[in-house]
């Protein structure tokens, strides 16, 4: 006699609120998404002519533009820290999330044929992209480190805290706007394609909403200054400068409520993709 009976090893079912979206899957396949940061980190500038030094080259010739456009011929004040160190700053932490924004939000449309053909957690791509970034901001956050040291020994009274100790939950916190609202446009863009050239405008814009290029203190209209603190990257790009200089403003109340947005925006992506996942075959 032969035994029909089937046994299956691995069941696959749509992710609901009760299995946690998804985060446990996601758990169990780290080993893939470890294998997904290496491809990203080596694949990226595999075939140019610079390589990696395009790491350091990008952040220094926007400095130099800043400094030139913002600094020179606007004339906008930096808080009495040098013009180098303050756009560096912001530059850094400004590229790491918009870069992580931009590829999080494009994850169906540049993974359409690997989903097509194989199943594993989709939420696998987003993650990686979020922490192989992270290499390149790493790069990019030495050069703002040599910068600032040489400013230190040139004898520039730059004042370091200890509230530069939160730079870590700052990172924590653009990767997870980055990987929460990106996940929204990712899962929105599957079926309206239009919205993908407006996103890319509305992240250029969002940052001249941001304090890169100038300091909070600039903005004077109390209105404006109030509506600007509603932008949750306000307040992490202004307590890692009030870390690292000991100028801007920093406020708990301001870093919660950017943390509440985050926490917000991360459940509602992660629930969003996972509903969007199961048709996206049938939509793309």
């Amino acid at each position: 006699m032969t035994n029909n009976n089937t046994y299956w090893t691995t069941e696959i079912s749509p992710t609901t609120f009760a299995k946690g979206l998804g985060l446990k899957e996601l758990w169990q396949k780290k080993y893939l998404i470890w294998l997904f940061v290496k491809r990203d980190i080596t694949v990226q500038y595999k075939q140019t002519i610079f390589g990696m030094g395009w790491y350091f080259i990008s952040p220094l010739f926007t400095m130099f533009m800043y400094i030139v456009v913002f600094g020179r011929i606007a004339g906008i004040p930096t808080d009495d820290i040098p013009q180098p160190v303050f756009y560096l700053s912001g530059i850094c932490l400004w590229e790491y999330f918009s870069t992580c924004l931009t590829d999080t939000a494009a994850t169906f449309q540049t993974n359409a044929g690997l989903f097509g053909k194989v199943y594993f957690p989709r939420l696998v791509t987003p993650v990686s992209k979020v922490i192989s970034k992270l290499f390149r901001f790493s790069l990019q956050l030495s050069t703002f480190v040599f910068v600032y040291l040489y400013f230190v020994i040139r004898g520039v009274d730059l004042h370091p805290n200890i509230y530069l100790l939160l730079f870590p939950v700052l990172i924590l916190m653009m990767q997870c706007m980055a990987l929460g609202l990106g996940l929204i446009v990712s899962s929105l863009t599957t079926k309206y394609r239009d919205l993908t050239n407006f996103f890319g405008v509305f992240v250029s814009l969002w940052m001249y909403a941001t304090p890169i290029v100038y300091p909070l203190s600039y903005v004077t209209n109390p209105t404006l200054h109030k509506i600007m603190l509603f932008n949750p990257m306000t307040a992490i790009i202004e307590t890692f400068k009030y870390g690292a200089f000991g100028a801007g403003q920093f406020s708990w109340s301001s870093l919660g409520f950017s943390a509440a947005c985050i926490a917000i925006l991360l459940f509602v992506g992660i629930a969003m993709f996972n509903r969007k996942q199961k048709y996206f075959i049938d939509t793309i």
